[in-house]
């Protein structure tokens, strides 16, 4: 029974084994001992809470947060003890601010909620009984036999039993899972496939065995055993048999499958990766703060404490005739009282700590994310995608990068192949007008005009059409002889492939007369030149990264077995006994040369003795359930071995547009932009000069083709001397994954040395896991830069997360580095603007409405430490209660709240066109200590003007109003908050650079609303208040002419000093961003927008209707282009600037 107890806890789990066993349509054993299995049921659930654990659960995770627990601990310290101020005043902010994110926590939580109820309550069919039962999603249970119709999306993961297909073959699309949007076929074991009815199926007497639940979408190992006339017939399960929850069925009219993993079991769910927390430079900054801020609360605190008890040692203040102590005081604790004392000043003070700091940082970087999706200057019309934000938490890092890991397939290039040469029998050809001319003839030559095909060059082809994983549109393969002209020559067949390597090839093949038409059961159909043939599948040894090659093995026309491999070079060289390796070899360096992307392609023909044995071995290694992938492996090298080689392909993938001006902007921004790939040596470097990662001028070092520790460790110390020498040149870097892994074994430090020293590194031949080693061996490194990975494949995906800031790709390898990266983008070339021109804004702004908050804070809790001074340390508060609770919600929240959003301090088109701006801000420059210093001092310096101000000026003669009468201490405080609004609020007019309506609207405003509010709540008595000490005080302040002057000069006092700093530092060490702000006031720039940039001669409503339309979702890319406007008329000017001596003197933009 405590068992029993302890596992429905979770404490104690139950045994699970490394397999599962299912019944189909769940007919259990009928002897008494069977236990069935426990599975999950079918329930998604993405959401955070529920109804009865939002509460306690959301707090908790609040109250984590320093800030919100300190306050806490005040508001609790306020109810126990005597304070000089009411709990509202802590309570009030701190139940604002918990309330505030709690309903933003609680809404996203209610969508996800219901996203859920909707998936789970989608309609399915189901056999049971029978017959076909229709029943909810949530209900299916694993064994369930489910039905799935043509475009339907999987409820479960199924493995196929049949579909309306005599072979059981369906195809599916993964896109919502990894973004591949190839047709991908999938097929039933023969006993299942001819059960096509539900009658059929509900006779079905098998059992599946199969591994458990694992989160890898292209692994699946099981096996299923048909019990079928007495006898029991075992068939091997894999990838191809299972269909994937979230997948969708096409070109299949309707399939039926066994549900084997169900609700948060299914591979989609186990996918939901909760990525680790990333935290922005910034952030950490805040806390050192808010730690100092405490630091300086602690001891005004007990200073305080101190000087109340020596000031007290005299009798006559200890206990005045007009404040005499009860007999309770007289006996209690000093100790206690001593506690009590401090715990009184500690709330006295305690608004020091900024408690909607956090609220407020929240809302801007949630709010501030929009621009990012918003600017149609990162659109890309042709994929018709804009930016994303997956994390809004990050926004001001991008303002910070110091490394960029770059992939280069899509990344940098296109990922559009096109066939430009290959090398056949040891000869090189090209494709002219489509036919396959040998190098040196052209078409007019004797030789170039040819219309049959050499035997050689045929088998070539023929390889490169079978083996292969690409799929034809349905429609085209209805007709046998419907995508032929009568000539033979081919018309354009439409071909899906998850590589586009695989595509551009058997494109080529068919323009050149080998055409692949398709696939019927397991029968490849080939015409060559009109002539078709029929080539039996056998076998396929599928691609996988550690063989670097793909296989398959046909029995032709003629009855021979026959194996076609293709592969890198690395991976088919190597097992080639015949063929013209050597001038293959040479032909493949000089593809690489030239940047193309290379392949190998090679045969065995298989005598019916050695065929006989790779089908047994195969068999074997296909229906273990135990070490599955190892034997496959060791079968696969048995059989890919004393190969023939045919010859290689090289396939262009061209470059993305503006690469060259992307990277060498970032290069001027003082960033290095490192390029990790998987491609070969040559190839990679090839590319890495055509894009301007590395200059025709720079000194390349090599560290590649390295087998020990004591070569490589020789090689990094050559390379650290030689960059010692020639310390003047530039220098790159190329190194490959098999050298890496050495030099990052036992000679890291020494690794480190040599790439900090080099401008830019190429890594080649990278697996995916050593990308992310890279990127964490620098954002580890004692200088901790901040780096930024991009990609748009699933092998960057490591990358992506491991980087400081992760950027995706929408490019054609997929979905996965997008869903898994914290932005994305259409193209490379938009990075500039994302980190030039956002990641500048994002980062100034935050900055300042960090350091403005903590300055406020600082001229508005000064005053009250100075008023104690003068009142005996009595900790009589100089503000009343009221305005103690609204400074940080209402007073002087909304203007620094709309600076960070709005804010432009230059240009968009000056920071995008002079990268060199982004130096300005690298290493965190404006929330270093010497600003931190800067902003604190500044509020001490306020906070004394305000205080002393009003004391000289108000202190020693209060009777400044006309009839005599004097004013009180309420008035006197008033007078201080009044002067504190005011300067505090005109600070951050002064911090302002670009001032919109809202801007305007927000800063007087406040300072117009602080008035209205004052006068209503102190020119109405409210019955609902216990006291009123502010009656008619403001009224009274307000009626003085001399309380006027006072705060006129004083608010002139605190703010002349800053702007006479700011105007000696601007003319006399004016950084580069001051000097382009000077250029672009010179060259009259008006039309600046955070969100892009808009037409002159707009209007601030113009602007604004546009804001919210996009808000609304009517404001498309597509409908602003449809109206004839263009992004160049918006946006794109000439400037002249005053740059300095190495930089061009006009920049087009």
């Amino acid at each position: 029974m405590l068992r029993w107890v302890r596992q429905q806890l979770g404490f104690d789990p139950p045994h699970q084994s490394d397999t599962r066993t299912i019944y189909i349509a769940n007919r259990f054993p009928q002897h008494g001992h069977y236990v069935p299995q426990k599975f999950a049921d079918n329930r998604i659930i993405s959401s955070k809470y529920t109804v009865w654990n939002f509460v306690p659960k959301n707090l908790f995770e609040q109250f984590r947060r320093v800030a919100n627990f300190y306050f806490l601990i005040i508001f609790l310290v306020q109810l126990m003890i005597d304070t000089p101020t009411s709990p509202i005043t802590s309570g009030l902010p701190l139940f604002f601010v918990i309330t505030v994110t709690a309903i933003k926590q609680g809404y996203e939580d209610w969508l996800r909620h219901k996203a859920d109820n909707e998936v789970n309550g989608a309609p399915v069919y189901v056999v049971r009984s029978g017959g076909l039962v229709k029943t909810r999603s949530k209900n299916i249970r694993v064994g369930d036999i489910v039905r799935v119709a043509k475009d339907e999306t999987f409820p479960v993961d199924l493995v196929l039993l049949s579909s309306d297909r005599v072979d059981g073959s369906c195809h599916v699309t993964t896109a919502s899972l990894d973004g591949e949007t190839n047709l991908k076929t999938h097929v039933a074991v023969p006993e299942t496939a001819v059960l096509q009815s539900v009658a059929n199926l509900d006779k079905l007497v098998a059992v599946i065995e199969c591994q458990q639940p694992e989160a890898d979408l292209y692994r699946f190992v099981g096996r299923i055993t048909i019990s079928q006339q007495m006898e029991e017939i075992v068939r091997p399960l894999g990838p191809e048999s299972l269909l994937l929850r979230g997948a969708r069925l096409k070109n299949t009219k309707e399939i039926f499958g066994v549900a084997v993993y169900t609700g948060m079991e299914t591979k989609m769910a186990l996918n939901y990766k909760s990525k680790s927390q990333k935290r922005s430079a910034v952030e950490k900054s805040m806390n050192s703060f808010l730690i100092i801020y405490l630091i300086i609360l602690l001891f005004e605190a007990i200073l305080s404490t101190i000087l109340k008890y020596a000031w007290q040692a005299e009798e006559k203040w200890d206990e005045p005739w007009y404040n005499e102590k009860t007999e309770h005081e007289r006996n209690s604790s000093k100790i206690l009282r001593f506690i009590s004392d401090f715990l009184a000043f500690l709330v006295l003070y305690n608004f020091i700590i900024p408690i909607s700091l956090y609220v407020t940082v929240e809302m801007q970087k949630f709010l501030g994310s929009f621009f990012i999706g918003w600017d149609l200057d990162l659109y890309h019309e042709e994929t018709n995608q804009r930016a994303q934000v997956n994390t809004s938490d990050l926004n001001e890092e991008l303002g910070q990068v110091e490394y960029v890991f770059t992939d280069k397939t899509g990344t940098l290039t296109e990922n559009e192949m096109q066939f430009r040469e290959c090398s056949i029998n040891g000869i090189k050809y090209q494709e002219v007008n489509g036919k396959l001319t040998p190098e040196g003839f052209s078409e007019d030559s004797p030789d170039g005009n040819r219309h049959s095909l050499m035997k050689e060059e045929e088998l070539f082809l023929k390889a490169v059409c079978l083996c292969h994983t690409v799929q034809i549109n349905a429609d085209q393969t209805d007709g046998a002889d419907g995508p032929w002209h009568a000539n033979g020559i081919a018309s354009p067949l439409e071909y899906y492939a998850s590589s586009p390597d695989e595509k551009a090839l058997v494109e080529a093949a068919s323009r050149v007369g080998v055409v692949f038409t398709g696939t019927s059961g397991d029968t490849m159909e080939v015409k060559s030149l009109g002539k078709p043939e029929r080539y039996k599948l056998l076998h396929v040894l599928e691609f996988d990264p550690n063989r670097r090659r793909m296989s398959v093995i046909v029995e032709s026309p003629s009855g021979e077995k026959l194996l076609f491999t293709k592969g890198a070079e690395s991976s088919i060289l190597p097992r080639s006994k015949s063929g013209e390796i050597d001038k293959t070899r040479i032909h493949v360096d000089e593809f690489a040369l030239k940047g193309l992307r290379t392949l190998c392609v090679a045969y065995r023909r298989f005598t019916p003795e050695e065929y006989q044995e790779i089908g047994k071995r195969l068999r074997e290694a296909r229906t273990a359930l135990q070490q599955r992938e190892e034997r496959l492996a060791d079968v696969f090298n048995f059989i890919e071995r004393d190969l023939e080689l045919l010859g290689a392909t090289g396939v262009e993938d061209k470059l993305q547009e503006k690469i060259q001006e992307t990277i060498e902007a970032l290069r001027l921004a003082g960033i290095k932009v490192w390029v990790l790939t998987g491609d070969k040596h040559e190839t990679a470097v090839s590319v890495s000069l055509s894009c301007g990662h590395f200059h025709r001028t720079m000194n390349i070092l090599e560290l590649v083709q390295h087998k020990s520790d004591s070569t490589c460790a020789e090689q990094l110390r050559q390379l650290a001397k030689r960059i010692k020498e020639d310390h003047v040149i530039q220098h790159g870097l190329v190194v490959d994954g098999t050298s890496l892994s050495l030099a990052l074994r036992e000679h890291e430090k020494l690794f480190m040395e040599v790439c900090k020293n080099c401008s830019a590194v190429l890594c080649c031949r990278m697996a995916p896991l050593q990308k992310a080693k890279v990127v964490r061996l620098l954002k580890t490194s004692p200088e901790k830069p901040i780096t930024l990975a991009i990609g748009d494949g699933a092998n960057d995906v490591s990358m992506i997360q491991e980087a400081h800031v992760g950027i995706g790709i929408m490019g054609k390898e997929g979905r996965q580095a997008v869903r898994n990266s914290d932005y994305a983008i259409a193209r490379f070339k938009f990075l500039s603007k994302l980190l030039f021109v956002h990641g500048h804004f994002y980062y100034i702004r935050i900055a300042t409405l960090v350091q403005y908050f903590f300055y406020k804070n600082v001229c508005f809790i000064t005053p009250q430490f100075l008023y104690q001074f003068f009142c005996l340390f009595s900790q009589q508060t100089l503000y009343d209660s009221v305005y103690l609770t609204l400074y940080n919600i209402c007073f002087t929240s909304l203007p620094v709240l709309i600076y960070s959003l709005f804010e432009q301090h230059v240009h968009p088109h000056v920071l995008q066109s002079k990268p060199v701006l982004y130096r300005d801000i690298s290493k965190n420059a404006h929330l270093g200590f010497k600003p931190f210093l800067y902003w604190t001092i500044l509020g001490f310096f306020h906070a004394f003007v305000f205080f002393y101000g009003s004391y000289l000026l108000m202190g020693e003669d209060t009777s400044l109003l006309r009839n005599g009468q004097m004013f009180g201490n309420w008035t006197f405080g008033t007078l201080v908050f009044t002067v504190m609004v005011i300067t505090v609020t005109m600070k951050m007019a002064l911090e302002t650079h670009f001032w919109t309506w809202i801007n305007h609207f927000v800063t007087w405003g406040s300072i117009v609303f602080y008035f209205i509010f004052s006068l209503f709540y102190g020119g109405i008595i409210w019955p609902f208040l216990h006291t009123q000490d502010m009656y008619f005080v403001f009224v009274q302040l307000l009626s003085s002419g001399s309380a006027w002057f006072a705060i006129i000069l004083i608010v002139v006092a605190c703010l002349f000093l800053d702007v006479v700093k700011k105007v000696l530092y601007r003319h006399l060490q004016p950084t580069s961003t001051e000097k382009a702000q000077l250029t672009e006031a010179g060259s009259g720039i008006n039309c600046l927008d955070s969100m892009c940039c808009f037409s002159d001669g707009e209007t601030a409503c113009t602007s604004v209707r546009r804001m919210l339309e996009r808000l609304m979702g009517r404001c498309s890319p597509t409908r602003v282009n449809r109206c004839g406007i263009s992004l160049n008329s918006l946006c794109c000017r000439r400037f002249s600037y005053k740059l300095e001596p190495d930089e061009p003197a006009a920049i087009d933009v």
